[in-house]
């Protein structure tokens, strides 16, 4: 089939994408023990096709049209936005300065340690509940 024409690596390539790295991930699945080459064709021609998407979305979705430009935030605001690209949001997640970041971990931490101090506050009560009905 035509899958078999990829394998030389002439110029009028039917993918854009490496055939061999395509089956060294597909190969990284246990549940994989041989690849045949119509699947690592297709495979890869899906890809070429979701990522097209992907970059043509987050284009006309994005700002970067302004500076005619596809940016990884225009990425991020489409993984997180859009329904269809969800499951791409742990992938593409927002950039935030570090500073910022910084201070969110203070936040979380000041908020668990009143959480915690609660904890105890009602752990000590009940003890003492006890110790009261016990007497």
């Amino acid at each position: 089939m035509a899958a078999a024409r990829l394998s030389g690596g002439g110029e009028n390539r039917l993918v854009s994408l490496p055939l061999s790295r395509i089956r060294v991930i597909m190969k990284s699945s246990p549940e994989v023990s041989s690849i045949n080459q119509d699947a690592l064709f297709l495979t890869a021609k899906a890809t070429e096709l979701f990522v097209q998407y992907l970059a043509t979305y987050s284009y006309k979705h994005g700002r970067g049209k302004e500076k005619r430009a596809l940016t990884y935030s225009d990425l991020s605001h489409t993984a997180e936005e859009s329904e269809t690209f969800q499951f791409l949001a742990d992938i593409l997640p927002k950039k935030i300065l570090a500073s910022k970041y910084l201070k969110m971990l203070e936040r979380e931490k000041r908020d668990g340690e009143v959480e915690e101090d609660d904890d105890d506050d009602d752990d000590q009560e009940e003890e003492s509940e006890e110790e009261d009905a016990e007497s």
